[in-house]
């Protein structure tokens, strides 16, 4: 990529995060964020339709840096206790972008696409896979507890937040036994 395009780029991007951060999505215009950016507004139509646009670019590149710091995506049935981790670690990771781009009314929209992105991960690894609607049910329950527990403990420090997420999930997990007879199709 040009590299002016590409600093044109990071300045909309750090724009709109600024105000993103302050404002909800629905109040954001292009005009202010072509001033903050130091641009015109042409130059933004350039590069997106509109903030809504933008977001949805900026949230996807979140889920996707998520996705990527869970190494095992597959064990969330066998070793779900350390699955729990790496996805709590993913979040701390990519916690402050996803605290300002899923604030208010977007707050689901995070942990869904992170579940469908787990799921299509779980099928790489698993073409055969087909789970119960109880293990569906258990997964969803493990991402977004998961999701909503750390965020709203994320300040009570790390480690200790992880443990805590760690051995409920284990708990959530064990009537269930490894779920091995589940990927055999």
């Amino acid at each position: 990529m040009d590299l002016r395009v590409e600093k044109t780029k990071r300045s909309i991007i750090n724009a709109f995060l600024n105000i993103r951060s302050r404002k909800p999505l629905e109040k954001i215009t292009i005009k202010e964020l072509a001033e903050l950016a130091e641009i015109n507004k042409a130059t933004f139509y350039l590069h997106y339709h509109d903030v809504y646009d933008l977001s949805e670019s900026l949230e996807r590149d979140v889920v996707e840096s998520t996705l990527h710091g869970i190494e095992h995506p597959e064990y969330i049935f066998e070793k779900t206790e350390q699955f729990t981790r790496e996805l709590t670690v993913a979040f701390s990771a990519n916690e402050q972008l996803i605290k300002i781009l899923f604030e208010g009314n977007r707050g689901e929209r995070f942990v869904t696409l992170l579940e469908n992105g787990i799921i299509a991960l779980i099928r790489q690894a698993y073409p055969d896979y087909n789970p119960s609607m109880e293990r569906k049910m258990t997964m969803t329950y493990l991402i977004y507890g998961g999701y909503y527990t750390y965020f709203k403990y994320c300040d009570y420090g790390l480690d200790s937040i992880i443990d805590v997420i760690s051995k409920f999930s284990g708990k959530v997990i064990e009537p269930y036994g490894d779920g091995k007879e589940e990927n055999k199709s």
